[in-house]
């Protein structure tokens, strides 16, 4: 393996990058191909979901997580772990779809340090709508004239195996 000269970081110490030599994919190149994918993933869902219902992506997710809860309902430092978020991240998340009624605070009976946040009626039926329109956005995004079947299987169990999994499975 070939060293790469010394590169002064940030902090003014001298660093020594790893090389990439070899006839296989440069991880880096890899890792930053993955990020710009769901860059643009994600610019699909929003334009879809923002145009018809006011929504984010973001918004969306928590929103299914919510959906998937028994009774519909999560404590608050769940759905920030379930989401991969800090539970202020969540608190901020959160307010945009109270504030438009679809999902409500509760506290928890027995204690009221406890924050529950409840899909509404009205976000339940947003949601289904939600749903319609994200369907269709993922249809269009993985046309059968560009992926296959056997593509879009292995894409999925490939990105598993980097801890992507679907709404309602706990990360890591």
């Amino acid at each position: 393996m070939t060293e790469q000269p010394e590169q002064t970081g940030r902090t003014g110490s001298a660093t020594t990058a790893p090389a990439t030599t070899g006839p296989g994919p440069d991880p880096l190149d890899t890792a930053l191909r993955l990020v710009r994918a769901q860059t643009a993933v994600v610019k699909r869902f929003d334009a879809g979901l923002s145009g018809l219902h006011g929504v984010s992506l973001a918004d969306f997710t928590m929103l299914l997580h919510l959906s998937q809860a028994p009774g519909g309902r999560m404590r608050r430092v769940d759905l920030a772990e379930a989401l991969g978020l800090t539970a202020s991240g969540v608190t901020r998340g959160l307010a945009p779809l109270e504030r438009i009624g679809l999902v409500t605070r509760e506290t928890a009976a027995r204690d009221a340090r406890v924050a529950y946040a409840a899909l509404t009626p009205t976000g339940r039926e947003r949601l289904a709508e939600m749903l319609y329109t994200a369907r269709q956005v993922a249809a269009d995004h993985f046309a059968a004239e560009q992926w296959s079947a056997e593509d879009l299987s292995r894409l999925s169990t490939l990105l598993t195996r980097l801890g992507g999994t679907a709404p309602g499975q706990r990360l890591g």
